[in-house]
């Protein structure tokens, strides 16, 4: 057996042309939706992360709003930027790039952030409306990354009602909203989360119909483990170095994995073009809920 592969690249290709078309019906009743950015420092990977956000609104027609910092930035002074984009009109909604200097209060800064305003769907508001919504529309973001695993699988015609999930790490972005978001009815998934305490991790791999592995351990899922058929989702990125020195990433599930799984996602190409697409996607569907409450003019004149 070889899997067939998740393809994040061309799955999020095809939800940017629908994102493009509804970008374009709020432009003709003057609303342009604005993605803003923080960044602090210079950590490579979140600039060239922040680049590609930034590159997929222009492909969409969502206007990009940039704030990059210097590392020496105070907790004051990235908590003003935060005030200012929440007070913004013309930013409809905004991330902070983590991992933030250890100088600074991850949490604080979080929470700082307008829950309106919440792109990423991680304000311990917007989660909240998510714990207590199991099914219906929510009027709040979803979180990016478990909202891409669930629409790369159905893009690929694969229903994950009833079958058992196993979710790989508990970090905020992807772990621990990854169940809130599987279980709602509209997906209706039997999850499991595992972590570092989990004692039987082989076991539990070996009964899982799906795997998602977002711990950010190098290669830790192994062909051994997994289920024949099962449905792969490669989530974790770890940088590692190479015999020679030189520095790659790798996700968490080892390439000999596509032997008996029946889908794999690649890392990378898999599930990161989605998480990008899906913040994009909360902006988007942000703006559509202000021009769904605002009133005509014609309708507002007595």
């Amino acid at each position: 057996m070889t899997a067939r592969v998740l393809d994040g690249r061309a799955t999020a290709a095809a939800m940017k042309k629908d994102l493009a078309a509804r970008v374009a019906r709020l432009a003709e009743h003057g609303l342009v939706p604005g993605l803003g950015t923080v960044l602090v420092g210079e950590d490579p990977g979140s600039r060239s992360y922040v680049a590609g956000k930034h590159r997929d609104c222009a492909e969409v027609g969502v206007a990009s709003i940039r704030r990059d910092l210097p590392e020496s930035v105070t907790e004051e002074e990235l908590l003003a930027v935060l005030d200012e984009l929440n007070h913004d009109p013309d930013c409809t909604g905004y991330i902070v790039q983590l991992p933030l200097p250890p100088h600074i209060d991850t949490q604080r800064v979080l929470e700082r952030i307008a829950p309106d305003k919440d792109a990423d769907g991680l304000h311990p508001v917007n989660l909240g409306r998510l714990v207590a919504s199991v099914s219906g529309q929510l009027e709040s973001p979803l979180p990016c990354t478990p909202a891409g695993c669930v629409e790369l699988l159905r893009h690929h015609g694969i229903d994950l009602s009833g079958r058992r999930v196993l979710v790989i790490g508990r970090g905020v972005t992807i772990g621990r909203p990854a169940g809130l978001v599987l279980t709602r009815k509209d997906v209706n998934a039997t999850v499991t989360l595992a972590h570092t305490g989990t004692q039987d991790l082989r076991g539990e791999l070996s009964r899982a119909d799906v795997v998602i592995a977002a711990a950010g351990s190098a290669h830790m899922v192994r062909k051994e483990d997994v289920a024949p058929g099962a449905i792969v989702l490669d989530v974790g990125v770890s940088l590692t170095v190479d015999a020679d020195g030189r520095q790659r990433t790798v996700g968490d599930v080892e390439p000999a994995v596509a032997e008996v799984a029946s889908w794999v996602s690649p890392n990378p190409g898999g599930v990161g073009p989605m998480t990008r697409v899906m913040l994009v996607a909360n902006v988007v569907e942000a703006a559509e809920r202000q021009a769904a409450t605002r009133v005509p003019a014609a309708a507002a004149r007595p």
